[in-house]
């Protein structure tokens, strides 16, 4: 018997956002590298995470040792993204102002 080698698709899609997920799950390969990074192995992810598969874990976490860089500037821009949403939607909804809005309404004045 002679053992086929085949190439495996990564577990890896991109949404509508640029947003990568593992597989159909809404884990975030954000999420599975800075655990991963954190020093959790394949099967503590699995754990954390159950909706994901094992070997799809172990497919994304030597993409991101395969292709480093190319993660790390994928994440550093999905932060940026995220302080930048961040800061409009604390010049939408100031939170002082909601505060004070709040306590304004609570004693009647």
């Amino acid at each position: 018997m002679t053992l086929a080698i085949v190439a495996e698709s990564l577990p890896l899609e991109a949404n509508a956002d640029g947003v990568v997920h593992l597989g159909k799950t809404r884990v975030t390969l954000d999420t599975v590298v800075a655990v991963f990074n954190q020093g959790a192995t394949a099967e503590e992810i699995v754990y954390r995470f159950p909706s994901l598969k094992l070997a799809d874990v172990y497919a994304t976490i030597a993409f991101y040792l395969n292709h480093q860089q190319e993660v790390e500037t994928y994440l550093q821009e999905r932060q940026q993204q995220s302080q930048e949403i961040r800061k409009m939607n604390q010049a939408r909804f100031d939170p002082q102002g909601l505060r004070d809005r709040l306590l304004t309404r609570k004693t009647g004045h």
